[in-house]
C-alpha cells in the first residue's frame, strides 16, 4: 500500500511538472504575441511619423525590457527547480526500484511533495504577476491612436488651420480697408477745410494788392504741402510695391520648394515599397 500511495504522489509530482510546463508554453506564447504587435506598433509608427507617440512607446518598450529580463530570471530559476524536480523523481525511481525503507521513503516524499507544492504556487504567481504585466502594456499600448484616428486628426488640423488662415486674411484685408478709408476720409476733410478757408477769404484777399500777394503765398505753400504729402505717400507706395514683389519671390521660392518636397517624399514612398517588397521575398 504505501508503495502504491508512493507512486501515486510521483504522478502527482509529475502532473505538478506537466502544469509548470504548459503554462510556462502559454507565457511564451503570449510574450510572443506581446512582441509581435509590439513590431508591427513600431512599424506603424516608422511608416506613418508619429513622433508625438514615440516616447510613450519607448517607455512601454522600456518596460517590456525590464519584464523579459525578470522572466529570463524566472526561466533560469524555473529551470533549476525543474532540475531539483528531475533529480527527486530519478531518486524517487531509484527508491521505488530498490525497495528502501518505506517509512524513510514516506516521510522523505511528503516533503518532497510539499517543497513541489510551494514552488508550484510561487511559480504560478510569478506567472500571473508577469500575465497582469503584460496586460497593462497592452492596454496602455491599445490607448494610443490609430492609423485612421491620426489621419483623421491631420485632415481636421489642415482644415482648422486653413480656416484660420482665410479668416486671417480677411480680417487684414478689412483693417487695410477701414485705415485707407480713414486716411482718405482725413484728406478730404482737410481738402474741404482748406477749401472753405480759401472760399470765405477770398474777396477780402483780392481787394488790395497785399491781399492778392498774401493769397498767392498762401497757395504757394498749399501746393508746396500737397506735393511734399504725394511724395511721401508715392514713397510708402514705393516700399509697400517692395514688400509685396520679396513676398512674391518667397512666395515662388515655398511653391518651388514645396513641389521639391513632394517630389522628395513620392520617391522615398516608392523606395519603401520597393523595400518592402524585396524583404517579402527575402523572406520568402
Amino acid at each position: 500500500m504505501q508503495e502504491g500511495s508512493g507512486e501515486q504522489e510521483l504522478n502527482s509530482i509529475r502532473a505538478s511538472i506537466a502544469i509548470l510546463n504548459s503554462n510556462l508554453d502559454q507565457q511564451n506564447q503570449r510574450k510572443n504575441s506581446v512582441i509581435s504587435e509590439l513590431q508591427n506598433l513600431r512599424e506603424k509608427i516608422r511608416k506613418e511619423g508619429a513622433e508625438s507617440k514615440v516616447q510613450n512607446f519607448v517607455s512601454l518598450l522600456e518596460n517590456l525590457k525590464s519584464l523579459e529580463r525578470q522572466e529570463s530570471e524566472i526561466r533560469s530559476d524555473f529551470d533549476a527547480k525543474r532540475f531539483s524536480l528531475e533529480v527527486e523523481v530519478s531518486d524517487l525511481e531509484e527508491r521505488l526500484a530498490t525497495g528502501s525503507d518505506s517509512n524513510l521513503f514516506s516521510h522523505g516524499l511528503d516533503d518532497s511533495l510539499n517543497q513541489s507544492l510551494q514552488k508550484l504556487n510561487l511559480a504560478k504567481r510569478e506567472l500571473a504577476a508577469r500575465l497582469r504585466a503584460i496586460v497593462s502594456i497592452k492596454r496602455q499600448l491599445d490607448n494610443a491612436p490609430s492609423q485612421s484616428e491620426l489621419t483623421q486628426y491631420e485632415h481636421r488640423l489642415s482644415e482648422l488651420n486653413a480656416h484660420i488662415q482665410e479668416k486671417l486674411q480677411q480680417t487684414r484685408k478689412f483693417y487695410a480697408t477701414y485705415n485707407a478709408l480713414l486716411e482718405i476720409k482725413e484728406f478730404m476733410l482737410k481738402e474741404t477745410s482748406l477749401l472753405n478757408s480759401i472760399n470765405s477769404q477770398f474777396q477780402d484777399a483780392i481787394a488790395s494788392p497785399t491781399g492778392r500777394m498774401k493769397l498767392l503765398e498762401s497757395m504757394e505753400g498749399i501746393v508746396k504741402g500737397s506735393q511734399q504729402k504725394l511724395e511721401k505717400v508715392q514713397i510708402g507706395l514705393q516700399e509697400e510695391q517692395k514688400i509685396c514683389d520679396e513676398l512674391k519671390e518667397r512666395y515662388t521660392a515655398a511653391v518651388a520648394e514645396q513641389r521639391r518636397c513632394y517630389s522628395l517624399l513620392k520617391a522615398f514612398q516608392e523606395e519603401c515599397a520597393r523595400n518592402e517588397r524585396l524583404r517579402s521575398q527575402t523572406s520568402a
